[in-house]
């Protein structure tokens, strides 16, 4: 398998992500059979967040003449991926890159972005996606570069972070938290004893009891808003929506998995208003009833898929 980083094989286990809506997704993009019977060269499929290949490698099997570009700025991500792809050599090439900086060597069959957090991401403490495990503060989906939740919310003001809490999170009690996390002092000095925990705590601390014991919890909002900005996802996203149409063959389709309204809404009104997009999807695909039970984390998942006019 042609891979543009060096990684070492690693077992599976160490990233176990299980691929989100996998049945609707291949049925969304089933029309590649018909795209690859045009070429018999064969052709290529950009997935724009790799994660441990889940989805591209149920897509290898399902189009023997397809091949992948996978692209993750997660170097586990990326090694885990690399070990499930293995079996398809050089049908599947691995990028580490933001998809929101990739530029293709060829027009794509098909564009495919699963916005959404990987299970080992979030399970692994020293990762600082998640509010239940103690870890530090994080949150960065390439950990070689950038700022750190902790340092980002140093350089804010209170009424900055306010804001970011309630644009990115949709928190209505973002002024009560910020004000509560930036009477604690220094989050981003290592040297202090600030981490993932303590914030859920502080946040938790804001709600009434009542509301604390939740289905969700009282930190979801407020980790969702750091994790966005630390990674700039919307405008990742919004870059994603303007430059993956000219990716596209004519007749070529971009299937995108959003995981809250935020980027949901987002993608929506591209496919609604881009001139060089139909919908394919009218409405956004949800988990079945087995899915959602068998897998929580697919509930908030949404498929909207859109083809490229010719």
């Amino acid at each position: 398998m042609a891979d543009a980083t060096t990684q070492a094989a690693t077992p599976a286990g160490v990233f176990d992500h299980v691929p989100v809506l996998v049945e609707p997704l291949l049925a969304g993009l089933a029309p590649l059979a018909e795209l690859l019977a045009e070429r018999p060269t064969g052709g290529v499929l950009i997935d724009c967040t790799l994660g441990g290949g889940g989805h591209s490698g149920l897509l290898l099997q399902a189009h023997p003449g397809l091949r992948v570009v996978g692209l993750d700025q997660d170097p586990t991500a990326r090694a885990a991926a690399a070990v499930r792809l293995a079996p398809f050599g050089d049908r599947a090439t691995i990028v580490a890159t933001n998809f929101a900086d990739h530029t293709p060597a060829e027009p794509a069959l098909a564009v495919l972005a699963d916005l959404g957090v990987s299970s080992p991401q979030l399970d692994v403490a020293e990762r600082g996606f998640s509010f239940r495990l103690a870890g530090p503060l994080d949150m960065r989906m390439n950990p070689g570069c950038g700022e750190t939740a902790g340092e980002l919310i140093d350089r804010l003001e209170e009424t900055a972070l306010a804001d970011l809490i309630y644009g990115h999170g949709e928190e209505r009690l973002s002024r009560r938290i910020a004000r509560r996390i930036k009477e604690q002092g220094p989050w981003g000095d290592r040297g202090r004893p600030r981490d993932t925990a303590e914030l859920a705590w502080l946040v938790a601390g804001c709600y009434p009891p009542a509301a604390r014991r939740g289905r969700i919890h009282p930190a979801t909002r407020t980790f969702q808003a750091l994790r966005i900005a630390v990674n700039d996802e919307l405008g990742a996203l919004d870059r994603l929506l303007a430059l993956a149409p000219d990716w596209l063959v004519p007749g070529g389709l971009l299937a995108i998995i959003s995981f809250h309204s935020l980027e949901d809404r987002r993608v929506k009104t591209a496919f609604l208003s881009d001139e060089r997009l139909e919908r394919v999807t009218r409405r956004a695909i949800q988990a079945g009833e087995a899915e959602a039970e068998a897998n929580p984390r697919s509930r908030s998942a949404r498929l909207r898929i859109a083809r490229r006019r010719p």
